[in-house]
């Protein structure tokens, strides 16, 4: 699948586990769904993967864990959080330029309609 097919199942996704769940809940409640639709559609993915980050020639500890990352291709950053801040989406831009994923979506489960929760970002575009 492309990054763009892979976004659109993850939205996809998000509305069901949205629908279900609604607002409110712990982020790693709504991973746990994410992933478990994941595994229902059969796409590969990584849960809480731990990323490198790399400063000059310094190879430094795990910099990040990304949330869930589809086959290589999209991160997913997942949030339940009154408002999402600018530094969420820079984050989310951040992760993207240390794995070299170009695509990413940052998701926020804590709003009346998931729709205005769910936010596209890619890699070297700033919010």
């Amino acid at each position: 699948m492309t990054e763009n097919e892979l976004a659109k199942e993850a939205v996809d996704i998000a509305f069901k586990i949205h629908s279900s769940l609604g607002p409110g809940l712990l982020e790693s409640v709504y991973e746990a769904a994410f992933a478990y639709e994941l595994e229902k559609r059969k796409i590969p993915y990584k849960r809480q993967e731990g990323i490198l980050a790399k400063y000059e020639d310094a190879v430094l500890d795990v910099g990040f864990r990304a949330d869930i990352i589809l086959d290589g291709k999209l991160l997913i950053e997942l949030k339940s959080i009154e408002k999402l801040d600018k530094v969420h989406h820079k984050t989310v831009l951040t992760y993207l330029k240390l794995t070299g994923i170009k695509l990413g979506l940052l998701i926020n489960f804590n709003v009346n309609l998931i729709k205005e929760g769910i936010h596209r970002k890619i890699s070297g575009h700033l919010a």
